[in-house]
């Protein structure tokens, strides 16, 4: 499986308290972090469900 690149691109100030943990379970904790995960059907979930703030591509 190929691996996705994660950047986060908007503060996570006033989301909402499950979107905050989902980006700290990806690693994701200032603008800017970016982390690498395994391109499976549970990062994909995470990612959808913050979408807004973050950034996507292929590792």
């Amino acid at each position: 499986m190929a691996d996705v690149k994660i950047t986060l691109k908007k503060s996570l100030i006033g989301s909402k308290k499950d979107q905050i943990a989902t980006a700290h379970s990806l690693g994701l904790r200032k603008i800017g972090n970016v982390t690498v995960q395994p391109n499976n059907e549970q990062t994909q979930g995470k990612i959808h469900k913050i979408s807004h703030l973050v950034a996507v591509e292929e590792a």
